[in-house]
């Protein structure tokens, strides 16, 4: 697996979303913008992400993964 298929799989579950994915391997850092995850609670905001990942995860395709979620309001402060 690489980051252009873990990209990909996040894209096909969070439409809408700007997505960033680094790693190799197993491993995978992944930060995911969205509009979506406005009045969401931070468990509830790695569950959508996990879940798109979720048949890769329990097959060993993908070991672990770092989840960072923001709005685009947040993204934008941090630039």
């Amino acid at each position: 697996m690489d980051a252009a298929t873990v990209k990909s799989l996040l894209q096909a579950k969070l439409e809408g979303c700007e997505i960033f994915v680094e790693g190799e391997g197993d491993r995978y850092n992944i930060t995911v913008v969205g509009e979506l995850f406005a009045d969401m609670r931070p468990v509830k905001k790695q569950q959508l992400v996990y879940a798109g990942l979720a048949d890769q995860i329990a097959a060993g395709s993908i070991h672990a993964v770092n989840i960072r979620t923001f709005t685009p309001e947040q993204w934008q402060a941090l630039a």
